[in-house]
């Protein structure tokens, strides 16, 4: 008998705010089914809501029990793909979920710590991505939004699974949601660098210690 797959779980997030399409979910279904480094690539799509989004990802992980989780969301504004070092423990919400909920100063995890690191070599990830020509950047955290709370989620969660590794990273807008002022990058180039993220965090269970680098 053929010995399964180990599995990596790719996330994104159903278009908010009004929109028709999001990047993230664009980029976690692309790489659906596909096959890196040896691991089967799970996609999904969570929905844009608090609360929801965190029952779906466990569910998720239960189901599929990954080695790898990368969660993604769309940061309409950044030029660059940006994975994020640290999820903290509060939804502050500027504008209402998908379902009409808008937290302020509201704990995630009640008495979870304050903040949890990333596990994926996030310095790594940028420098390979830049050295083949893609906009990449560290972000210092994902703001208070519900990517946020999924990327605290995601990380409470295993902290719970030991040697399971995971984090999230940011993508811009893709060329049709950007006006004339704004950056995006193509689905193909994101896709592709996603797909490059993987394999970097594969490789590499320790982090680059470089400091200088473009931040957000």
């Amino acid at each position: 008998m053929n010995k399964a797959k180990p599995k990596i779980l790719i996330t994104g997030f159903e278009p908010f705010g009004g929109a028709t399409v999001n990047p993230s979910a664009e980029i976690a279904t692309s790489l659906h089914a596909q096959i890196l480094d040896g691991h089967k690539v799970v996609g999904a799509v969570l929905k844009c809501c608090f609360g929801e989004s965190i029952r779906q990802l466990k569910r998720h992980l239960r189901l599929i029990e990954p080695s790898l989780v990368i969660c993604l969301g769309q940061a309409g504004g950044r030029a660059e793909i940006t994975p994020e070092r640290i999820a903290i423990n509060i939804d502050d919400a500027r504008i209402p979920d998908n379902a009409g909920r808008q937290p302020v100063d509201s704990t995630i995890v009640k008495g979870g710590p304050a903040a949890y690191w990333s596990t994926l070599p996030i310095k790594a990830i940028v420098t390979a991505l830049a050295a083949r020509g893609t906009p990449a950047a560290v972000s210092q955290n994902a703001g208070t939004f519900v990517c946020n709370h999924v990327f605290y989620g995601l990380m409470h969660a295993l902290h719970a699974r030991p040697g399971v590794r995971g984090g999230f990273m940011h993508v811009p807008y893709l060329p049709e949601q950007a006006n004339e002022s704004e950056p995006s990058l193509s689905l193909a180039e994101m896709t592709e660098a996603i797909r490059e993220s993987i394999s970097i965090s594969l490789k590499n269970r320790h982090d680059l210690r470089v400091g200088g680098g473009q931040t957000h």
